[in-house]
């Protein structure tokens, strides 16, 4: 049977050799945390976080490396950010329709809490936001207006720079959730002058799960959601005021962010721009290749330009959780089913009814045979399930 990885939209796979040597590596002959010695060892530990820090600064286009601040997810950066601007009742958030659970949840969590409130800005079906209509839903009380870079359902890539232009306008901060695009688009944090920007290191930056972190613009204070030892400053009982150390808070994952590294100075090596262009090539036969199945329902923009390397699908009435496990039993084909954590961009494409989608997630290692293999998977499941339809009618 194939074994072709087709959900590289929840996890990278595979990782370059790079990696795998570079974790080994650090655990074999390092293995110590960094910051919290001054012997050989722990000195080296600290130098490969530095170096991590550096490599992604360079692929996010930050010029400062100390505004990146490590975390074990975009999860954990987005409630940092979220939980850092909302801080009295009263506080208002701006999203869109198509967030992830990470930022919806935290939200839900201190509107209950906190007494803050949220709005949402609503999506055309294929995902594409108006940044005018965010600007519409900027009140006075407002202190962030959060946007996706590219939505984990529909692969649509959000005019974030524009939503920023609107909100500063107005005085607001701009959270970016990057957890699909860092990596898989080439852009530049500086360019599109957002103010806080969450990464996650194990999609498209290549990396191991555990890994993480978030971008935060200089002169940007945050309320600290997590305090601890920092290894600097031990006599303060108050957080750092400096970043990174103001949210980098007990020993880091330097396992982890060795892995990290690796991954990232791939990309580097390679091209993000390359990669890109690899990807956006392959979905766009994707895209295509499904859309020619009768019956087969293909979400998200047409253009493969203005996508990220997802595309989520419905065949007939079949649940996606039955589509999966015949493409994983009968294919060897991984996929993602179901609402994705992002309840609210299935009520966007109509998807919410069916239980959600099938997503497939192209990487930088998927092939053009993978694609070949998975329209052709998909036109038998589909083509099987119209000879059941006709034969109960």
């Amino acid at each position: 049977m194939l074994d072709i990885y087709l959900d590289n939209a929840t996890t990278s796979f595979p990782k370059p050799e790079g990696v795998y040597r570079a974790m080994d590596r650090f655990a074999r002959e390092c293995g110590a945390s960094p910051g919290r010695g001054g012997y050989v060892r722990s000195l080296a530990a600290g130098e490969e976080v530095s170096a991590c820090r550096r490599a992604v600064a360079s692929v996010l286009g930050v010029r400062d490396p100390s505004r990146i601040a490590f975390a074990s997810s975009s999860t954990e950066a987005l409630n940092w950010a979220l939980k850092g601007l909302l801080t009295k009742p009263g506080d208002h958030a701006v999203v869109t329709a198509l967030e992830h659970n990470a930022v919806l949840r935290p939200l839900r969590s201190m509107e209950r809490a906190r007494g803050i409130s949220w709005s949402v800005v609503q999506s055309a079906p294929d995902g594409t936001i108006d940044p005018a209509a965010v600007a519409k839903a900027i009140r006075p009380e407002t202190r962030v207006v959060c946007a996706v870079h590219a939505s984990n359902v529909l692969g649509t890539v959000l005019p974030v720079g524009e939503i920023a232009r609107e909100a500063h306008a107005r005085g607001v901060p701009v959270l970016v959730d990057g957890s699909q695009t860092a990596g898989a688009l080439p852009f530049s944090v500086a360019d599109l002058d957002v103010d806080l920007f969450a990464f996650t290191g194990h999609k498209s930056l290549l990396g191991p799960p555990g890994t993480g972190g978030m971008y935060v613009r200089p002169g940007l204070v945050l309320q600290t959601s997590k305090e601890g030892g920092t290894g600097t400053a031990s006599e303060s009982l108050d957080p750092p005021e400096t970043m990174p150390e103001r949210h980098e808070v007990g020993t880091p994952n330097a396992w982890g962010l060795a892995g990290l590294r690796a991954g990232v100075e791939f990309l580097l090596a390679k091209g993000v721009a390359v990669v890109r262009q690899h990807e956006a090539a392959l979905t766009a036969l994707l895209r295509g290749g499904l859309a020619a199945i009768g019956g087969v329902a293909v979400y998200g923009p047409r253009d493969a330009e203005r996508s990220v390397g997802i595309v989520s699908i419905s065949i007939g009435t079949l649940a996606p959780s039955e589509v999966g496990r015949l493409l994983a039993d009968r294919f060897g084909i991984a996929v993602r089913t179901g609402l994705h954590c992002s309840p609210l961009a299935h009520d966007v494409a109509g998807s919410a009814g069916l239980g959600g989608t099938v997503r497939f997630g192209i990487g930088a290692f998927t092939t053009e045979s993978d694609i070949e293999a998975a329209v052709s998977a998909v036109q038998e499941i589909a083509a099987a399930a119209y000879r059941r339809r006709a034969v109960r009618r």
